[in-house]
């Protein structure tokens, strides 16, 4: 039923850019929370950036604040994460999450469904 499909993943040096997008179907988009999460090699999976269903605000993690800009166009049930500067760091496999938790305090589980990820790598 939920599906989630990412795309927009790839190679980028330190400092540039890259836009994710998550194409969303199975449930009405703006009824529930989506956001997306992170896990790099041998680490635990970490929400990086929401939109919340209740305020429609955006939340992200400390670690991506000011860099990142997740959006959204309702109208195609799809969501996007631009992430700017970025960093080694931020090497890790990006997944679209369906109804997160999702808080100023913070991302987090329980997930109800996941896209099936997408890496985004970003060299020295």
């Amino acid at each position: 039923e939920v599906q989630l499909v990412e795309s927009g993943g790839g190679l980028v040096e330190a400092g540039g850019s890259l836009r994710l997008s998550c194409a969303a179907s199975g449930f009405t988009f703006d009824d529930y929370a989506i956001g997306w999460f992170r896990q790099a090699p041998g680490k635990g999976r970490e929400g990086v950036s929401c939109i919340n269903s209740v305020d429609g605000r955006p939340y992200y993690a400390e670690s991506v604040k000011g860099r990142f800009t997740i959006s959204s166009n309702n109208a195609k049930n799809t969501v996007f994460l631009q992430m700017n500067s970025l960093k080694p760091e931020d090497t890790a496999i990006y997944y679209c999450a369906h109804d997160p938790i999702c808080l100023p305090q913070g991302i987090s589980g329980p997930v109800d469904y996941w896209g099936k990820g997408v890496l985004v790598t970003v060299s020295s």
